[in-house]
């Protein structure tokens, strides 16, 4: 597979935790894949196998993204939704090469997403199935009621990133943490927390 410029400047110009995870991940679908195409999608590096989507990277200010487009069927997971684009790929945000499954599953992924792609296996969609709306924590309601400003932004986002947003905030594992997450939308205003924890 030819190495596609456009996706060593990519790499090139992302933060020092990213570009490590980046490149794990295309030495890996290079070897599991040698007939591969490196291409750009959305502006960020994809894999393209007889002629259609096997995977795709991106890298943001705090995370890295990996997916398969026919996520569910590749992957094993049940969740519905597990192929629509989204900010969190199917291993979550990635900080470190650790993150990600062992080399050898990752590998068998690639292969098993290839032999759907030969069998012509279209990704299932979820046309009817919506995530439910996301849970309001009883703490960040309160900060939001503290502050107009930052609730009257948080309530004009499409119901997915006040999923994504919610989701931030629980995910936090240490209190001191998610403390420092509840107190951001009022320091910074929300739009701007948004922006800077997606991307």
């Amino acid at each position: 597979m030819a190495r596609d410029e456009r996706i060593d400047a990519y790499i090139d110009r992302q933060a020092d935790f990213a570009r490590p995870i980046l490149e794990h991940l295309r030495a890996l679908v290079r070897e599991a894949c040698p007939t591969c195409e490196e291409t750009l999608k959305w502006s960020a590096p994809s894999f393209l196998y007889r002629g259609e989507i096997l995977a795709g990277m991106a890298a943001f200010k705090a995370h890295a993204t990996f997916g398969f487009w026919r996520a569910r069927l590749v992957t094993g997971t049940n969740e519905p939704g597990a192929e629509r684009e989204s900010g969190m790929g199917q291993f979550g945000r990635l900080t470190v090469i650790s993150d990600l499954p062992p080399r050898a599953e990752l590998i068998a992924m690639v292969h098993k997403a290839m032999q759907l792609t030969e069998q012509g296996v279209k990704a299932p969609r979820d046309k009817h199935s919506k995530k439910p709306a996301a849970q309001m924590p009883e703490d960040f309601a309160k900060a939001l009621a503290s502050d107009p400003a930052a609730s009257a932004a948080f309530e004009s986002f499409p119901s997915s990133a006040r999923r994504e947003y919610v989701d931030w905030i629980v995910e936090a594992k240490r209190e001191e943490t998610r403390r420092r997450r509840l107190e951001q939308p009022r320091r910074e205003g929300v739009s701007r927390v948004a922006d800077g924890h997606r991307h």
